[in-house]
Formats: structure tokens, C-alpha cells, sequence
């Protein structure tokens, strides 16, 4: 009796997703693109449903709402929860918003919420001190620090909503956030931004990807050689500072010279993306090498940390994974290699099938763990489950 190989090889798939178990990472499109369309839809729906404050038409950090929950990713002692969110989780509503827009089924409704977020971000922007730029909370409440690295996903978010739009306006915002982020450049150590505004004592990788993410994609809407030369000159800072040999980027450096050498997924993933948009604007293939070293060496060591043989790849922070799949999304644009969206794809959808608490929202781990499902969920960690659904929904519309 002949067997179809291909029918067993499928009916086994499904047998592992029923048992609860990670598809290999070699699988490629799990799910339709329309499945994956609707996980996206959904799960944003959740998030505005559940964390929007139309008291000040912004979002709570957390659902369900945790006074008492101490946010750690300040400079200095950890600031108490607020009556909204600080810039950063609201910044990833708008950026899975705009990769919303790309799905032509949803784009109508998703340009009402786009120009509610717009709103929204504007809510941040100080123009108190000079040059104007995002502050951490909104304005109105109180006067607060600026980051770099704050600035810089704005800038992104301002130059994505251009290229989504051609509103003129989002433009011109995203070139006046890149004007602020100048504002922290200086010679020491070669170049480079700081993190926070007035404290000039580290480097990090993720101001600096960052802003290199800004320019490029201000260039690639003005094609102002300006911005090409910018984008280039922090990518080069980056290189020259923070990779290791295999490609994987460190967090900061000193002023004094030393290394952290924690990594993240995310200051990764910033490069990544970065070489493969220069090597289509320049056409110089050591970017395009460079990008294949970025995506290679940091499946290998992230792979390497997964916190459970259910997921692919290690998630150190469901949005710091997201960064990182947007570079492994650029390359498989240029290559069609889909085992490193493949790694990603497997693990949020082991996530989606388990880790999920009461209200339909996903643990910050990926995992089904007990004390994970029953804590608050912060809106960084959920917002971007939004993005990567609709990430992957547009890729496999394009490979069908």
C-alpha cells in the first residue's frame, strides 16, 4: 500500500497543535492568511476594547488596572502605574495600527483608529523645551523625562503612518522627532545618542537602532540623501560598538568604554531591519550579508535560551521579539528563507492555543504559567500579539 506522505505529514501537524505541542520551525504557513487576518482583527479589538481610557482618549498600562505594579524601564527608582499608560505601551498600539492598515480588508476601519492614535501621541509631545519632543507621559498631567528611545519608535511610527497615508503632517512629525534625537548626539565614544535626555552616561543599542530605523525610513519617503547619511552614520555607531562576532547586539556602552553585554532580541532587530532597508537603497551587498549574520546569529542564540522545547525561540518580551521579527520579515522579503519567521510563527501560536488567562489575553512568557495567567497584563505585551497576526497574515496572502 502506497502511502501520501504529504496527507501524513499534515494530519501530524494537527495532531501536534490538538496535543498542545510546537510545530517544527521548518513548517511554514501554519495557518491561512485569512486565520491569521482574523487573529489580528480580534486581538486588537481586545486590546482597544479592554484598555482604552475615553476619559482621556489613551490606555490604561495594564488589564486589569494594577496600582500597585512598580514599572521598572525608567532611569532610576520604578514609577507607580498612572491613570494611563506612559508613551512606550501606547507607542506599540499605534505600530501594530499601521501594520493594519497594509491588510486591504481592514484598512477603512483602521484609519478611524490611526487618526485617534495620532491624537493621542500628540498628548505626549512637549514643546516646553528645545527642540520639541516626546515626553514619557502626557503633558497635561505633569512634566516629565524625554528618551531617546521613546522618540525614536515615534519617529518610526510617524514615518509608517506617511507611507501608509501620504499625509503630509505625519511626515513633517517624523522629521521633527529626528531633529530631537540630533539633539542628543555628540563625539564621545565615536557618536552615538544617549538614552534620556540630560544624562549622558551610557549608549544604548536600542536609542541607536532606533534612530537609525527614523532616518532610514524618513529617507524612504523623501529620498533626501540627508537621511540616507544619518541612517548610515548610526548604523555604522552600532557596528563599530555594539555587535558581537556573531552578530547579535549588546545593550549599551559606558561612557567610560565598558560594555553591557545583555542582549536583547530587539536591539537585534533594529539592525536587521536596518541592513536590508540599506542594502535596497544603496544596493551594496554587505548589508545584505550583514543581514543574514544578524538573522542567523540571533536564532541561534536565542533558540538557544527558549524557556520551554514548546517554544522556537526565546521570548525575553513579546514586543522586543516583534522588533525582531519585523528584520526577519525584511529579509524574507529579499531571500524567501522561512525558518526565521518560522520560529516566531510557531511560538505565538503555541502561546495563542495555551498561555491565554480569562480575558483572552497572552502571557508575558508565552508559557501557561500559572502565576502569569493570573497577573495583569501590561499593554506592550499585548498590542504586539496584534502586529505579529497581521505580520503574518500579509506574508502568507503573499506566498499563496
Amino acid at each position: 500500500m502506497k502511502l501520501n506522505t504529504k496527507n501524513v505529514v499534515i494530519r501530524a501537524c494537527f495532531a501536534l497543535i490538538a496535543a498542545g505541542f510546537a510545530l517544527p520551525v521548518s513548517a511554514q504557513g501554519q495557518f491561512s492568511s485569512a486565520e491569521y487576518q482574523k487573529r489580528a482583527d480580534e486581538f486588537y479589538t481586545k486590546v482597544w476594547n479592554h484598555y482604552r481610557v475615553p476619559k482621556y482618549g489613551l490606555f490604561a498600562e495594564n488589564y486589569p488596572s494594577n496600582p500597585n505594579d512598580t514599572l521598572t524601564y525608567f532611569q532610576g527608582a520604578g514609577e507607580k502605574e498612572r491613570e494611563v499608560s506612559f508613551l512606550w505601551p501606547f507607542s506599540g498600539v499605534l505600530s501594530s495600527t499601521n501594520v493594519m492598515l497594509k491588510i486591504p480588508q481592514l484598512r477603512k476601519k483602521h484609519l478611524l483608529y490611526l487618526d485617534t492614535l495620532i491624537k493621542g501621541i500628540e498628548k505626549y509631545r512637549d514643546r516646553s523645551r528645545t527642540p520639541s519632543g516626546y515626553q514619557a507621559y502626557p503633558v497635561q498631567f505633569e512634566k516629565v523625562d524625554r528618551y531617546y528611545d521613546d522618540n525614536g519608535l515615534v519617529g518610526i511610527d510617524y514615518a509608517e503612518a506617511y507611507l501608509n497615508t501620504k499625509n503630509p503632517l505625519y511626515l513633517k512629525r517624523a522629521k521633527e522627532v529626528f531633529a530631537f534625537i540630533l539633539s542628543g548626539w555628540d563625539d564621545k565614544l565615536g557618536g552615538g545618542v544617549y538614552w534620556l535626555e540630560g544624562h549622558n552616561d551610557m549608549k544604548p543599542a536600542c536609542s541607536n537602532g532606533m534612530a537609525t530605523l527614523t532616518a532610514l525610513k524618513v529617507y524612504q519617503s523623501t529620498k533626501d540623501p540627508y537621511y540616507l547619511k544619518w541612517g548610515q552614520k548610526f548604523y555604522d555607531w552600532m557596528y563599530n560598538n555594539l555587535r558581537d562576532s556573531a552578530g547579535v547586539y549588546w545593550n549599551d556602552k559606558k561612557t567610560d568604554g565598558s560594555i553591557v553585554k545583555t542582549q536583547w532580541t530587539y536591539n537585534s532587530g533594529s539592525m536587521l531591519e536596518a541592513s536590508v532597508m540599506l542594502y535596497k537603497f544603496t544596493n551594496d551587498k554587505k548589508y545584505l550579508t550583514e543581514a543574514k549574520a544578524i538573522a542567523a546569529g540571533t536564532l541561534a542564540h536565542f533558540g538557544a535560551q527558549k524557556q520551554s522545547d514548546k517554544l522556537a525561540i526565546h521570548v525575553d518580551l513579546p514586543w522586543f521579539l516583534t522588533v525582531l521579527f519585523r528584520g526577519y520579515e525584511a529579509l524574507y522579503h529579499i531571500d524567501g528563507d522561512y525558518k526565521y519567521i518560522s520560529a516566531v510563527e510557531t511560538s505565538v501560536n503555541y502561546a495563542w492555543q495555551n498561555s491565554r488567562d480569562k480575558y483572552g489575553f497572552i502571557t508575558k512568557s508565552w508559557l501557561p504559567k500559572p502565576n502569569e495567567i493570573e497577573k495583569p497584563k501590561w499593554l506592550l505585551d499585548e498590542a504586539c500579539i496584534a502586529e505579529l497576526y497581521a505580520r503574518l497574515s500579509l506574508i502568507n496572502k503573499e506566498k499563496k
